[in-house]
């Protein structure tokens, strides 16, 4: 079976961000923040966690700290006791408390804009990063998270393990005004559809441009029925 070209990929990619876009509209309207403060702080908090989860405690964060100066000088074990119920809280804690002060010694209190002044900062990686320039700056590249990574290996458009490579084999497929929409996206279908241990093939509406969900399908129609119980 030959190798699918680029221009192929290309092109599925492109109907698959315009047919998730109808399915998940209130996904674009997310890219929008004018505090990138918050969103750094709010990315952080939702590592190994739901959004739904930070939105429970981001609001008594910020009503305590609501500048990157007053993050800064937190005691960081009453931090900690707002966000246990996340989880890894001494963690985030650190990374919190030690990000604000970057951003006061070395930004003047201004979180940065660009890529390589942002993971500078202690806690902030590419995705952190990625995600605070697509919400706040209007750039950024492809947000590649457990749920883009996992849908985009399925669809075949990367078979990249490490998150770094797969933004940058996603970059040559995915048309760069929908980078930071394409992995927003693909967490929604992800959680919804396209899960880890069960993803739901046969009501996918992106079925017919993934290569792995046919794959299972086929293989479904294969397997033999149960036979059904006597009367």
């Amino acid at each position: 079976m030959s190798e699918e070209s680029l221009k192929s990929k290309q092109k599925r990619a492109a109907q698959v961000v315009a047919i998730l876009k109808k399915i998940y509209p209130d996904a674009t309207h997310l890219l929008d923040n004018d505090n990138p403060f918050e969103q750094v702080v709010f990315t952080i908090l939702a590592a190994q966690c739901t959004d739904a989860r930070v939105e429970t405690v981001a609001p008594e964060l910020f009503r305590r700290w609501p500048t990157v100066e007053a993050m800064a000088s937190a005691p960081a074990e009453e931090v900690e006791d707002i966000i246990r119920p996340l989880g890894f809280f001494r963690q985030k804690t650190r990374s919190l408390i030690e990000m604000s002060r970057d951003v006061c010694l070395k930004f003047g209190g201004k979180v940065p804009a660009t890529m390589e002044e942002l993971t500078q900062l202690r806690g902030v990686g590419r995705k952190t990063a990625n995600v605070v320039l697509a919400h706040c700056f209007g750039g950024g590249s492809v947000i590649v998270d457990t749920h883009c990574r996992r849908v985009s290996r399925r669809l075949d458009f990367t078979r990249q393990q490490d998150p770094t490579k797969i933004e940058f084999e996603l970059q040559k497929v995915v048309e760069p005004e929908d980078w930071s929409v394409y992995g927003t996206l693909l967490v929604w279908h992800g959680r919804a559809i396209c899960t880890a241990r069960n993803p739901q093939c046969a009501i996918c509406p992106i079925l017919h441009l993934c290569p792995e969900g046919q794959r299972r399908m086929r293989e479904a129609s294969h397997q033999p029925q149960k036979a059904t119980a006597q009367s």
